[in-house]
């Protein structure tokens, strides 16, 4: 078994390149001297890093040890020039600001109008701070809910499905259906009479036609008189047919086997 493991782990390659195993080093491989080389603290500039000093030493920014900063300071620029990074001329600048300032530091201190001695290093705490400041605003800023980074818009496409209502045709067979119901009841309701009055299918008409004006849907039922028996039943149907045929009046149902009802033209 272990001579099993060890096999397996001889045939282990190094590394793949491109696809290809190798389980030896090249004789030829060049590492440079810098290659595992890893720079922990980048800095946005020069304040950026005295500020990073002050706070990593827990200083009183209003009463810098300026020999003391000044000293980490040029050991960082020491360190970016040893790993040949490209030094920022404002760096360059800092460096010469704060000798300055260390010198004047070791110089009897001026006194200003108001007889107070003059600190060369106000100008410094006072640039400091702002940065700060601003520095600490950014940051809170940035941990602020962005769009597009930590909240996304939610949309959805909703599409009402298409459906149409059917609107149900009075066929003639129900047409025919309704009037022999109503010749059932006229049958029903119908008294021997020795002499019957003349009806006409033109005067009929008329009726129905003032009935449709006057009522924008009038039930076909109401316009039958059931004692007049079944011959009034057929003068009344006559003349619906009449009307429907010169198209002064049409016929509808709003649901499928519902009342049939009459409705007027809407040209007339």
């Amino acid at each position: 078994m272990e001579n099993t493991t060890e096999t397996q782990a001889q045939a282990a390659p190094i590394a793949k390149v491109q696809g290809q195993a190798f389980n030896t080093l090249p004789k030829d491989l060049y590492i440079p001297p810098d290659a595992m080389e890893v720079f922990l603290e980048a800095f946005e500039g020069p304040l950026d890093l005295l500020l990073y000093l002050i706070k990593k030493q827990n200083l009183n920014i209003l009463d810098i040890p300026i020999a003391e900063v000044t000293r980490q300071y040029m050991e960082y620029v020491e360190l970016m020039k040893e790993m040949s990074l490209e030094l920022a001329a404002e760096y360059l600048v800092m460096a010469a600001l704060l000798a300055e300032i260390k010198s004047r530091m070791l110089l009897p201190r001026s006194e200003n109008a108001e007889g107070i001695e003059e600190d060369p290093r106000a100008e410094l705490v006072r640039r400091l701070q702002e940065y700060e400041r601003i520095k600490k605003a950014a940051e809170d800023m940035d941990q602020l809910p962005r769009h597009g980074r930590d909240t996304f818009a939610a949309s959805a496409i909703f599409e009402a499905p298409a459906f149409e209502k059917p609107q149900p045709n009075v066929t003639l067979q129900e047409l025919l259906l309704a009037f022999a119901d109503v010749l059932k009841r006229a049958e029903l309701n119908a008294s021997h009479q020795i002499h019957f009055e003349p009806l006409s299918v033109r005067e009929r008409m008329s009726v129905i036609l003032n009935a449709t004006q006057q009522k924008e849907f009038v039930e076909f039922y109401s316009l039958f008189t059931l004692n007049e028996g079944r011959r009034g039943v057929v003068v009344t149907f006559l003349a619906m047919l009449e009307l429907l045929k010169d198209h002064l009046i049409e016929f509808v149902q709003t649901t499928l086997f519902g009342p049939i009802h009459l409705k007027a033209v809407a040209n007339i």
